[in-house]
């Protein structure tokens, strides 16, 4: 045990110190494994009660933590008409399925593997961690196709896991029980809808020593085990519905942060090191057929995923739909419990397992190097926000010049003839509509009302925060108090130029430096909401870049912070700061990288 979590320290630290940062961690843990198992030193007893139960703990909430990550948003979210990433997932999961069961039959007729289901099972496996991590990485997780990859790989984990749940109940002689597995997921609903309001209130009482937050996940993850193990399914479907109910129950950034801690900080490395170990090359490589098998078995994991390359090619490039494609092939989280599961029910011979096991590990090292080699932003990827400009005038067209082409994607309209004849040469992407009160579809992330009718730009402000905007800014010349009252409850921002005008000169006035950051052409204040985990838990004095810029103000539950040298900083965190303007931007990059 002390030489397994010796282990799980230094490799993260080695893979640092020699830039492999394209191979994903558990691979590294699984190669490592296979040094120190019986295929090399054999200084790691795999028969050793206490570390195989660390291991089957460590999958379990390895696949708890899986199920976390699905972002359910994705479904309720209201897409572009062209490009859906849950009908391109759907679309290339079922291209993949079918390819997956031919492929499974090809093998079985040729007699290099007779299990066909097994093998079909196998074949459509994704491995959402790794995806998730890669697309991280590139930025791209909330992108029209990092969602479609994202999904695609969803569904190649949940699939692949009530297949196998079916096949184990079949093979295991419990297919008479099979309807018993509807227990578990009326068992999920029951504890969601049973903690969906305390756990509000959780969140408030919990404390350093008792994080209640903790101990009701764990407490998920056992009881729908607990559960799958009597209804007849695997438990690994039960750790998943745990993650996908912990994950309804909207969890805070910290909650997930002490999971993900726990979990790939202990209990994960046991498995994919375990895994690693029990791993035995020596027989594989004296056995003729098994040795034929394996390049057989990784180009049947990449031969299944060209559904996905061929429907990603009708939304994005060629490049990028076979890098997509190709990311998808990687798999090793479902792969490694569904062997565990076949050798149990003895469908499959250990020979043939460390295979299927060593085919998966080339695919984690292969799918990453490829992706990262291929992949390249396309220009509406690299857009951070897109907005929203209602109305055309001196005012408002200003606005859209001057706001940052590297952070916002803007577009204007008008339903003034004249005002749209005046500024169309000025603005390429001014459009006019008759009626913009008949839109009803608004895919953007900030609209700004901001025509010359105070009643037109409230109407406007109103429809689009309806349809779903995040942030609805509306522009009022002589707003009224009930209005104003009005507009804040609907969580739509109120500009209005004489208060504004009136703020800037007493700026002026009191706080003339304060006035020369708002209109210094060098220096730009930005206002960013802190989403890379890597700053989280650092003072702002340890920052490397603190020197280049001045932080003013933070904002963290709806209050605002002085900031000082020793103010820890916490993912959710808006930070108001200056600095020049290439300084600045970099910073911004840094602070709102997903990873």
């Amino acid at each position: 045990m002390l030489l397994v979590i010796l282990m799980a320290l230094v490799i993260p630290i080695w893979m640092a110190k020699f830039n492999l940062h394209n191979i994903p961690t558990a691979v590294a843990e699984i190669i490592v494994g296979i040094v120190l198992g019986v295929s090399g030193f054999n200084w790691v007893d795999t028969s050793n009660s206490q570390l195989s139960f660390l291991s089957n703990l460590g999958v379990i909430i390895l696949i708890f933590l899986s199920g976390m990550e699905i972002e359910f948003d994705l479904f309720k979210k209201k897409q572009d008409s062209q490009i859906n990433p849950v009908k391109i997932a759907l679309l290339s999961f079922l291209g993949i399925a079918a390819f997956s069961i031919f492929l499974g039959w090809i093998l079985s007729i040729l007699g290099l593997f007779k299990d066909m289901l097994l093998a079909s099972i196998i074949f459509m496996t994704g491995a959402l961690g790794v995806v998730i991590a890669t697309l991280k990485e590139k930025e791209i997780l909330s992108k029209s196709i990092g969602q479609s990859i994202l999904l695609t790989a969803v569904l190649g984990e949940v699939v692949p896991l009530l297949g196998l749940t079916i096949y184990a109940s079949i093979h295991g002689g419990d297919a008479e029980k099979l309807w018993l597995i509807i227990l578990l997921f009326v068992a999920a609903i029951v504890l969601l809808i049973r903690f969906k309001r305390p756990y509000l209130w959780f969140n408030k009482i919990t404390k350093q020593t008792t994080q209640i937050d903790i101990r009701l996940a764990f407490f998920l993850i056992f009881v729908l085990v607990s559960i799958a193990e009597k209804v007849g399914a695997e438990n690994i479907l039960g750790a998943f519905l745990a993650g996908m109910v912990m994950k309804l129950l909207e969890p805070s950034e910290a909650t997930k942060d002490k999971l993900t801690s726990i979990g790939y900080g202990f209990f994960i490395p046991f498995f994919f090191i375990m895994t690693g170990a029990k791993l035995n090359l020596k027989s594989l490589f004296t056995n003729q057929s098994a040795l034929l098998l394996l390049p057989i078995l990784v180009l049947a994991f990449f031969v299944s995923k060209v559904p996905a390359v061929l429907t990603y090619l009708k939304y994005f490039t060629k490049r990028n739909a076979l890098a997509g494609g190709l990311l998808t092939a990687t798999t090793i989280t479902i792969v490694l419990p569904t062997l565990q599961v076949a050798r149990k029910l003895n469908a499959i011979s250990k020979t043939q397992s460390d295979a299927f096991t060593l085919a998966a590990i080339i695919t984690c090292i292969a799918g990453p190097i490829i992706f990262n080699s291929l992949f390249k932003l396309a220009p509406e990827d690299k857009i951070k926000e897109k907005v929203l400009i209602y109305g055309a005038n001196v005012f408002s067209v200003a606005v859209a010049q001057e706001l940052h082409d590297k952070w916002y994607s803007v577009e204007m309209i008008t339903d003034d003839q004249e005002a749209y004849n005046t500024y169309k040469s000025r603005v390429k992407s001014l459009k006019y509509c008759n009626n913009v009160l008949a839109i009803n579809e608004f895919n953007y992330d900030i609209v700004a009302s901001s025509g010359s009718d105070d009643e037109r730009n409230y109407e406007f402000a109103k429809k689009a925060k309806q349809a779903g905007v995040s942030r609805v800014i509306v522009r009022q010349k002589q707003p009224e108090a009930n209005r104003i009252a009005e507009l804040t409850q609907l969580d739509i921002e109120v500009f209005n130029g004489y208060s504004a005008r009136t703020s800037a000169m007493r700026a002026l006035i009191e706080s003339p430096a304060f006035y020369e950051i708002l209109t210094d052409s060098d220096n730009i204040l930005y206002d960013v909401k802190i989403r890379n985990h890597r700053y989280a838990g650092h003072q702002l004095m340890d920052l490397s870049f603190i020197d280049k810029i001045i932080v003013s103000r933070i904002k963290r539950d709806g209050e605002w912070l002085a900031p000082h040298g020793t103010t820890v900083l916490e993912v959710g965190d808006e930070i108001v700061y200056t600095g020049k303007v290439e300084d600045a931007d970099m910073i911004r990059e840094l602070l709102t990288k997903e990873n």
